[in-house]
Formats: structure tokens, sequence, C-alpha cells
């Protein structure tokens, strides 16, 4: 079925719904890069008019890639709630936008209706939205998680410490992870990227984490972000495993690029329930996505990179984890060029994985030799926090020096918590103050003259 609109007496003609929706995208370089973005600022234009009239349940009778040849779009189409779907199916994208941004559309509404929705009518809605239309939607869904703290509360944001070191070496490691602690950081999780995926190096961290965790009562949970198959069988070793990670893409072809497929990630989160390790909750997973991703392992049949991106989170929603986060600008400037490119992306990402039901957090971060500085990380920081992230991820001094990338640093997230009026997880609130590290405000209190939790870093260096 192909879709047209006039625009100044023109004609403009999109053939296929998936070159609609790359058309209507906002400007990206991996769009331009795989030769999908529009060529004019006016084609821009006249796809976004002609997608404001496409009827949403056109999403569940042409799909972009094949039923017969993918299995994420098998899952989408297999698992959607026809129920949840009724309220809004009689919609076009743009009667859908509009709706969103009604008083109707509040927390219960949003949260009854995302099973019914699928990746590509949120990702087909947020190309006629702005910024603020994207923070405005997003700020009204809530969705609440639990392992050993609780993650997505209303008035709280969540931190993933992450003490990544070049070597994995002990004493690096607990010095990015006393920081952080200091700082208030790590209620959604400790996560360490490995230097290495092999299965002594992952067990010899989680291994570090947990004895911390454990010895100072932290109610918060580990994560070594090795591969699927490495957690699976640590797990079967007796590891301590608290989530078990894995980064995903929204194409069969993608994820068999990571080496998963969505029979692995059955049995990983089957394993991963049997521990019973949370204590609050036990959303047992843990995703990251990213933009680009598809394109870069040439899996993306011709789909956009945004809305292949919004294809992910129907794998991660499967799951029911505890956090999905996008890596925003992590795989680099041929995908999204500059700080302008990634805010948008972030701001898309969040609102498409809030939409569908999941609990989106963000690395809000750039490469080094993209077109972006610390005040892009800056804005978008605090645009997501409005927005209502549920987490961000901090490094020390915002340079993470094993991934060779910018990201937000742990001060960074004590300057939003402090100026939006946000909070930790309420359990790791708790446990600040009973060691002494909050103020009578309940800002993070000066550990200058010491602390007990620096021994964290004599018993790790010895």
């Amino acid at each position: 079925m192909s879709y047209t609109s006039v625009l100044g007496g023109r004609h403009h003609r999109f053939d296929t719904l998936a070159r609609l929706l790359a058309a209507a995208s906002p400007e990206r370089s991996g769009d331009r890069l795989a030769g999908l973005a529009a060529a004019s600022e006016q084609e821009r234009v006249a796809a976004r008019w002609a997608l404001a009239d496409v009827p949403l349940a056109t999403f569940l009778a042409e799909p972009l890639i094949p039923y017969e040849t993918d299995d994420v779009t098998r899952l989408i189409l297999d698992t959607h709630d026809t129920a949840a779907f009724a309220p809004v199916a009689g919609l076009t994208v743009g009667e859908f936008r509009e709706w969103l941004l009604s008083p109707g559309a509040d927390a219960g509404a949003l949260a009854a209706l995302a099973p019914g929705l699928t990746p590509e009518m949120v990702a087909a809605v947020s190309k006629l939205m702005g910024n603020a239309d994207l923070v405005a939607v997003a700020r009204k869904v809530r969705v609440v998680t639990a392992f050993r703290s609780t993650i997505g509360l209303p008035g709280r944001l969540a931190t993933r410490l992450q003490p990544n070191h070049p070597t994995d070496d002990p004493a690096g490691v607990a010095a990015a992870l006393l920081d952080g602690l200091l700082l208030g950081s790590g209620d959604a999780v400790i996560g360490i990227n490995p230097a290495t995926d092999s299965p002594k190096a992952v067990r010899d961290l989680l291994e570090l984490l947990d004895g911390v965790i454990q010895r100072y009562a932290i109610p918060t949970q580990s994560c070594v972000l090795s591969h699927v198959t490495t957690s699976v069988d640590l797990m079967a070793r007796g590891a301590p495993v608290d989530l078990v990670f894995q980064s995903i893409a929204g194409t069969q072809a993608a994820n068999a690029s990571f080496g998963v497929t969505l029979g692995l990630l059955d049995e990983a989160y089957e394993a991963a329930l049997k521990l019973e390790r949370g204590t609050v909750g036990q959303n047992v997973m843990y995703f990251e996505t990213g933009q680009g991703s598809a394109l870069s392992a040439d899996a993306h049949h011709g789909v956009d990179q945004q809305t292949v991106e919004a294809r992910a989170y129907a794998v991660a929603r499967r799951y029911d984890p505890l956090l999905v986060n996008t890596v925003v600008g992590f795989i680099g400037p041929e995908y999204l060029y500059d700080g302008r490119q990634i805010l948008r992306a972030a701001l898309e990402d969040h609102f498409c994985g809030k939409l569908l039901g999941l609990p989106m957090g963000l690395d809000i971060c750039y490469t080094n030799h993209a077109d972006a500085d610390d005040d892009d990380i800056a804005t978008m920081l605090t645009m997501l926090g409005v927005a209502g992230a549920s987490f961000v991820i901090c490094t020390p001094g915002g340079d993470d020096i094993m991934l060779n990338y910018q990201s937000a640093s742990y001060h960074d997230a004590l300057y939003l918590r402090e100026v939006l009026g946000l909070r930790p997880a309420p359990e790791f609130e708790a446990w600040l103050e009973s060691i002494g590290l909050l103020d009578e405000r309940g800002a993070i209190r000066d550990a200058a003259g010491g602390h007990p939790l620096t021994a964290i870093g004599r018993e790790l260096a010895a």
C-alpha cells in the first residue's frame, strides 16, 4: 500500500509504510547513511502529514518486517492485547498524538493501554511530536519494578553506579565504587562492564560486588554485564548473579549478531527467577539498547533506526525487566551525529519505552569523536529528569576509562535530584540515612573527614 500527501501543490508518494516512517523521522546521520532519510525538509513534512492520517490498526495489518522471517515481528503480533488496544483502536496516528497530550491520558489510562500498543505505533506517533511533547507524555507514565530496591516511584531518581576498570583491577573498581556510594549512587544497580567475558573474570567481579553488598547491607543489586550465555553458565555453577544482562535489538538478525535468541533469553530468565535473590521484588533482567545497532549489523531490513530501536523494547517487555536503558550516544556519530540528534534520540527512546510499559533509564553519553560536549550532557540530563526517567547511568567524573566515552557523573545525579526535588529509591535512601550520609535536608553529607565506607577501598585493594 502506498501513502501520499500534497504539500505546496506538490504530490509526495511513499511506496511502503517503512518508507513513510523513515521519511517522517527527524534528521539523523544513521538514516542518512542507510539511504532512508527524507531527501528534503519538505519531504519530511509531507511524510509527517501523510503519517498523521494512518490508522493505528494499519501497523497490525502491515508488518514492517515479515512475520514469517522475523521472530521479533512474531513476538509483537502474537502477544498483542486487543482488549487493551480497544480504547484507541479507531484512532489515526495524528489523533493518537492529540489523545496522548490530553488530560484523559493519565497514568492509569496509559498503564492499561501499554499491552495494546506495538513498537511501530509508538515510534510513529513520536515522529509527530516535538521534544516538549515527548517530555510531557513520558512524564505521565509510571512503571515500578523491584529487586532489592524499588525503581520508578514518583519523586524518585535512581542511578546505576558504573565502576568500570580497563583491567578489572579490584583496587580500581573499589575506588570508583567507593566514590559512587559516598555520593549516593547505586540504587538502581552497581553494574560493571567487564574487560573480558571469561567466566572466571566475571565470577570474580560478581563475588567482589556481592561481598560489598552483603557486608554493608546495601539494598541494591549487582550486575556484571557479560553475555547472557556466561550468566547462564555461572548461575548453574552457583555464582551470585542478581540480574541477568543482555544487549538486545529490534530484529531477529540483529539479535543473532549479538549471539542472542529469544529462546536463550527465556532460559536465562527462568534460571534467574529460580534463584529468588530479590527481597522486595523479583524483576531479574537488565537490558541495554541503542539506536543504530541493527544498521551496524546490516540487519535493519530497510526500517529507520528509531523504529527498529522501539522494536527492541518488545523483546525487553517479554521478560518484565527491572531495568532497561538506551546507551543513546554510545554507538557514535555515524548514527547520531551531534548533541542535537543525541538529545532527540534520548527523548524518543524514553518516550517509546515508557509507553510500552518499560522501566526506562538512559546512559546519557557521547563518544569522543561526536560533535557533543558536557553541556549537551547537562541539557539531556535535565530534560530526561523532567520527563521522569527511572534511572541514569553515572561514572566517576563522567569519564569511563574502560569504554572510553563520556557520560553523566555521580555529581550530575546529585544536581538533578537537587534541582528537581528528586530522591533515591526508598530502601537505598533509608540505608544512606542509617550510615550517616544524609544531612537533615536529605542531601549527601560531606564525608571528607572519613566514613566507615572507606574501608571498602582498603579491603578490596588488599
